[in-house]
């Protein structure tokens, strides 16, 4: 059954729509103006950005792996090849070279960027030149190059407009090659809501507030110089004594506007003048009180409360709890990445090499801030306790967390466990069907070397028997 309401109302296009679907009020932060926003308070605020740091950085510095759980090996090592990263549960592979490749590290922190201006759309780009399809990269397309979102009545999107280059025309870009990373989107808003748009009023009085602090600071640092005039000379007529007045207040004047500190700093003064550095009498306002306050909103619009420990807002052993938010919003932000990433990039991949009925391996990111320690006490216990087994894939899990180097699993011959394992497969494989090929049966060195490592006890030497062609009754059977 098709829609019957809508999302956007298709009767407003054009730029003037975002405003209305944004339903932002402020002209300072309404798009295309808000980029240039957003860029001055994470470039110039100390605790913008590290508010954004705080955010990101833990996110690009977990683990990220593909689970292909359910799906072929092929597709899998398809898929990790080219996002460039290690399969879940298997050994790490020998580095590869990165030059010319795609960048998950590099992807990621361009991704992130929906937090900083609402949205973030990057291009997909593929190789075909080996008959299979490949991700050559994905090409971000910067915010402020962007001139215009189409989005359709039931609100999805349709494509993006990039504003014309070298006086060529605007350039268009469809839905089925866009990857789309949009922070709080809310029906047909494609533009998304920034991180920073709650802390802005905080960062805007800050900031002035801070100006404030640095014009009271530069002129009540030193005192104001004031020169007061002598006393004048008596007996003189009235006029005389004016023009001296007036002659003094100007010398004084200059002289006080000339004061410098300095090794050759020095002003000289008439009889009784003189000339003195007068500082704010009464009591300053206290500017670090607010400015404290405002560094505290900043943070806590990010849930980021740890950053303001130490400030006279409480101990460091509040730390833990106000972490435990911050890391649970910190895993929301990574699952929305890697679920987006997922259905725009590994899903597509999949679709055009095998089909869209072809299980799509995952991208799953490592939890942030786990609470239970990777030891090897603990390990131990698991596998004393039975809970997980010391296969493959656990070995190569702990060599990976411990920095150890990576397995060589090329059987080693003086492996007898693994040896005796081989030798018994060989052996049991070679029962089974060498009377259904055509080819020659073993020799005797080579069946009882098999033999031999399966771990039976061989005595004799046996008859002596070369390599023999098939019977009749072979190759029948």
């Amino acid at each position: 059954m098709a829609e019957i309401g809508y999302q956007t109302d298709g009767s407003l296009p054009g730029w003037g729509s975002w405003i209305g679907e944004t339903n932002e009020e402020n002209p300072d932060l309404q798009w295309p103006k808000s980029i240039n926003v957003f860029d001055r308070m994470r470039r110039e605020d100390p605790q913008v950005k590290s508010v954004l740091r705080a955010v990101t950085l833990p996110i690009m510095r977990t683990e990220w792996a593909i689970d292909g759980t359910g799906c072929r090996p092929e597709v899998v090592e398809h898929i990790a090849a080219d996002l460039g990263l290690p399969i879940k549960g298997q050994p790490a592979a020998a580095p590869q070279r990165t030059k010319g490749r795609f960048s998950f590290k590099e992807f990621l922190r361009l991704a992130l960027l929906e937090l900083v201006y609402g949205h973030s759309f990057f291009e997909q780009v593929y190789d075909q030149s080996n008959g299979a399809t490949h991700l050559a990269k994905l090409a971000w397309r910067p915010p402020r190059t962007i001139s215009d979102i189409e989005v359709a009545k039931d609100g999805g999107l349709v494509a993006i407009k990039q504003g014309g280059l070298a006086g060529r025309g605007s350039v268009r870009i469809p839905v089925a090659r866009l990857v789309a990373f949009v922070n709080e989107r809310e029906g047909a808003n494609w533009l998304g809501e920034s991180l920073l748009r709650s802390a802005y009023k905080m960062w805007l009085l800050k900031d002035r507030v801070l100006r404030i602090q640095a014009l009271a600071a530069e002129r009540n640092g030193l005192g104001l110089p004031v020169f007061t005039v002598g006393t004048p000379p008596e007996g003189e007529d009235f006029d005389k004594v004016v023009a001296w007045l007036d002659d003094e207040i100007k010398r004084g004047l200059k002289i006080a506007k000339d004061a410098r500190a300095g090794e050759a700093a020095g002003a000289s003064v008439g009889p009784g003048s003189k000339l003195e550095f007068v500082g704010v009498t009464g009591k300053i306002p206290d500017l670090d009180k607010p400015i404290r306050y405002y560094d505290e909103q900043i943070a806590r619009a990010v849930l980021a409360h740890f950053l303001n420990l130490g400030t006279e807002t409480g101990s460091w052993a509040l730390g833990s709890t106000f972490a435990n938010f911050f890391t649970d919003s910190l895993n929301a932000v990574a699952q929305h990445i890697a679920d987006i990433t997922q259905q725009h990039v590994i899903e597509d991949l999949v679709d055009l090499n095998w089909g869209p009925n072809e299980p799509a391996p995952r991208l799953v990111p490592a939890g942030i801030g786990e609470q239970q320690q990777i030891t090897a006490e603990a390990i131990k216990s698991l596998i004393d306790s039975g809970a997980v087994k010391p296969d493959d894939g656990l070995r190569a899990y702990v060599r990976d967390k411990f920095g150890l180097p990576v397995e060589d699993l090329a059987p080693d011959a003086g492996d007898d466990e693994t040896a005796r394992e081989l030798a018994k497969f060989i052996a049991e494989v070679v029962q089974k069907i060498y009377l259904g090929t055509d080819k020659p049966v073993l020799r005797q060195d080579e069946a009882r070397d098999i033999i031999r490592r399966a771990g039976a006890d061989i005595s004799g030497d046996g008859p002596d028997v070369s390599r023999m062609p098939s019977t009749p009754a072979e190759e029948a059977a």
